[in-house]
């Protein structure tokens, strides 16, 4: 099956040596390969892919094992995940105003599909405030309720003008005239010299 391809071909990516918090490697994937556990294989290879700087290859295939399983969020994360080994990673903590302070009065979608606009410093010529586009992906939860905070990933529109970015570096979240939220980085990551 093309799915098995696809997720040996990833786990073949992965170095000798690295391992999961509790110490899964991918000899462990083969054996659930071996088994057909091939949801479990996936995760385990997700899992995987945050211990090394992984190439975009992996993430390709496993994109596209998700989606042969028709794991909608597995899919878009893995997509999410080679997105950022050819942009860069960029992580925040993320505070939405409560409902009533802004337009908001629904949760913030997690899965990398807002694309608001971002208050990161930037200046037109004239010294105008000028704002720049990032997709935002929730980390550990589906959503994200107003007036809540959790950290963040973000996925620029145009990469280049958030290179200036530095953990601590506080920038502001619009989705219309008024700020809908403020973010703190915490992480800044250069695109992988492997895209």
């Amino acid at each position: 099956m093309d799915v098995v391809r696809m997720l040996e071909a990833a786990s073949l990516l992965v170095p000798a040596g690295v391992a999961t918090s509790t110490d899964i490697t991918a000899c462990d994937v083969w054996d659930h390969l071996a088994h057909d556990e091939w949801e479990v294989a996936l995760g385990l290879l997700q899992e995987l892919g945050g211990g090394w700087t992984a190439p975009p290859g992996f993430w390709d295939e496993l994109e596209l094992a998700a989606g042969m399983l028709g794991f909608a969020r597995s899919r878009a994360w893995c997509s999410w995940r080679g997105a950022e080994t050819r942009e860069g990673v960029i992580r925040a903590e993320l505070f939405l105003r409560p409902a009533g302070e802004t337009f908001r009065r629904t949760p913030v979608p997690g899965a990398g599909v807002l694309r608001p606009m971002w208050d990161i410093g930037n200046r037109t010529d004239g010294g105008a405030r000028e704002l720049d586009i990032a997709r935002l992906w929730v980390e550990c939860a589906g959503d994200l309720a107003p007036g809540a905070q959790a950290p963040v990933r973000l996925l620029p529109l145009t990469a280049a003008r958030w290179r200036h970015l530095r953990p601590g570096d506080r920038i502001t979240l619009y989705e219309t005239a008024v700020a809908g939220g403020t973010a703190t980085v915490l992480e800044v990551h250069p695109p992988s010299a492997l895209a």
